[in-house]
């Protein structure tokens, strides 16, 4: 993706490489496969031998067997009730961890998060980074807002929807109309003024994001 191509939100503008990611993911399928896998065959164990308890309870009461066997009956029982459990619980480990490796599989796809224009670029083919790098600048082309400060002691003047003079030194003949959109209902005690952000009425365009303009009242 270069400097200046347009976007659309979701799209895909670079990868890093997955290989470790996907073979983990992978990983962890084949784990939640097999827990699956032993589970179900424990399970089927103890329906057996629940059968077999039921048999060993009745012939106990008949006296045809003794009670060490009756327990050892039991025993088994409880055996497969925890193999069920054992490996039913390595298989929601298991899922969890995917969901984890998916997460960072995911993470691995770099992608616009709004519509815009390429601002800048510094990402490289076989790029090493970290966290905290910046690879892209993506700019919303519209709406155009401007973001300026006035002192606490003139700020009753600007009130939402007042009309507002926009005008830039690198065109001094030109002169956007706006009109204030936000008044932060906050004095900065540090600066004793308010932020303000003005809308711009059909931006003209030698105007682009991040440039700075002079900003007044409209008479």
């Amino acid at each position: 993706m270069q400097i200046g191509d347009h976007v659309q939100k979701g799209q895909l503008l670079a990868s890093l490489d997955d290989r470790v990611l996907r073979s983990a993911c992978d990983a962890q399928k084949a784990r939640i496969a097999s827990a699956k896998a032993q589970e179900t065959e424990w399970e089927s164990e103890e329906q057996t031998a629940r059968a077999d308890l039921r048999r060993a309870e009745q012939m106990l009461q008949n006296k045809i067997i003794s009670q060490e066997t009756w327990e050892h009956a039991k025993y088994r029982v409880d055996e497969t009730v925890a193999e069920v459990d054992r490996y039913r619980n390595e298989e929601t480990a298991s899922e969890a961890d995917l969901a984890t490796a998916n997460l960072q599989l995911e993470q691995s796809r770099i992608v616009a998060p709004f519509s815009g224009v390429v601002g800048r670029s510094s990402a490289r083919l076989a790029q090493q980074v970290k966290p905290s790098d910046v690879l892209f600048w993506i700019t919303a082309e519209a709406p155009l807002r401007v973001l300026f400060t006035v002192p606490e002691s003139v700020m009753a003047g600007f009130t939402v929807g007042k009309p507002l003079d926009l005008t830039t030194s690198i065109y001094p003949g030109l002169h956007q109309a706006g009109r204030i959109f936000r008044v932060s209902p906050v004095v900065d005690p540090a600066s004793a003024s308010i932020q303000v952000i003005g809308a711009v009425d059909r931006p003209s365009p030698l105007l682009k994001p991040g440039m700075s303009m002079q900003v007044r009242l409209a008479p």
